[in-house]
């Protein structure tokens, strides 16, 4: 039985749901796979578990989990300590043929990723944050390394997996992957890569008011506790930069063109000013819904990834093309290439919940566990 030791970090909604999967799946690895996954490290933001030995045993994992559920520290567990130093940690309790897990959404274990990555280690990232800072991170994470003369190295898809940064656990990153690997050229990528505010985007099409809408989206616990975390557009600007950069476009998260769905003048508000204000926008919601009505086309919050430039928004789309017709909180990317033209590829399905981006997450373990 081959053992797979895996180091992770954030033991949050998705990091706890991917623990879950990991007990629950055991006996399957087993007879499937020949695999048994050691989760020798649970981190999160200033406490650790660690087990170097046989691992964490499964009855304590399912205790972390509960007292992480219940908003506790894992410092609170008999087996908890302080930790300042995720980089330390993989020192720790990283050996050979180890796998760091990021299911946190900061970008201060950028540190500790690229040293896993220099010692050889592999690396799974639900977190879309180090693949959208400098471009010398996201091409030492998913390049394994850089060469001796400073530059990216090759692609190379043997060491790192990123498919839940984009879409939970669609195959939007590996689909990518495959086309570029085949030279096919894709010339425009275009997708829905938020539940909430697809969501957000059917209410309107069904002529709802935007203020009721939103007000239901979080009522439902759709969006952020703040709204504007998602009406922003930011979260979706991420994940266009990295698709950009996964065509090889050397561009920043400041080069994505982002319109919200509020004012600017709105962020100075309180979450309960905000939410208070919100049918000052109606009005001119209802009447781009008409005005694309007018035109055979709905409304979607769309990212635009073409001509070397990133573009994320409301947009105008045809109402009888694939995203046209999305509706609910499925999330959908469409990829325009040489071969796939004028019909695209399409990849469709759930893009959001712990559980599906934990499958995706785990999935991606699995890979690399067989990956020289």
């Amino acid at each position: 039985m081959r053992e797979l030791p895996i180091i992770l970090f954030g033991v949050g909604g998705v990091g706890r749901a991917l623990v879950r999967q990991i007990v629950e799946n055991r006996e399957f690895h087993a007879n499937q796979y020949d695999l048994v996954l050691r989760i020798l490290a649970l981190c999160d933001r200033n406490s650790a578990v660690i087990e170097l030995d046989n691992g964490i045993a499964d009855p304590d994992l399912q205790a972390l989990l509960a007292l992480k559920a219940a908003g506790g520290s894992l410092l609170e567990h008999p087996l908890g300590a302080n930790q300042s130093d995720l980089k330390g940690i993989v020192d720790i309790a990283g050996r050979a043929g180890a796998v760091v897990v990021d299911c946190t959404a900061s970008d201060v274990t950028v540190p500790a990723l690229l040293f896993s990555i220099m010692q050889g280690y592999k690396v799974v990232l639900a977190n879309k944050k180090p693949l959208t800072v400098q471009q010398e991170v996201y091409d030492r994470l998913t390049r394994a390394g850089v060469t001796t003369t400073g530059n990216a190295g090759w692609r190379n898809l043997g060491q790192s997996r990123w498919e839940t940064t984009c879409g939970a656990a669609l195959p939007v990153i590996s689909t990518l992957n495959r086309l570029v690997a085949s030279g096919d050229e894709v010339q425009r990528i275009a997708g829905t890569f938020s539940g909430t505010l697809g969501y957000v985007m059917t209410g309107l099409q069904a002529q709802r008011p935007f203020s009721e809408i939103v007000r239901e989206a979080h009522q439902l616990g759709y969006t952020e506790p703040d709204p504007r975390d998602d009406l922003g557009g930011v979260d979706v600007a991420r994940k266009a930069l990295i698709l950009a950069r996964g065509l090889g476009w050397p561009l920043d998260l400041t080069d994505v063109q982002v319109t919200g769905l509020y004012p600017a003048r709105m962020n100075q508000l309180s979450i309960d000013e905000f939410m208070l204000a919100l049918p000052e926008l109606d009005q001119q919601f209802q009447a781009q819904v008409e005005a694309a009505l007018a035109e055979g086309k709905v409304l979607r919050f769309a990212a635009t990834v073409a001509d070397g430039q990133c573009r994320v928004g409301p947009t105008l789309v045809e109402a009888s093309s694939p995203l046209g017709r999305l509706g609910g909180t499925d999330n959908l990317v469409e990829f325009y290439t040489r071969w796939y033209n004028p019909n695209p590829l399409v990849v469709q399905g759930r893009g959001a919940g712990v559980d599906a981006t934990a499958s995706g997450v785990l999935a991606d373990v699995i890979e690399l566990a067989y990956t020289i």
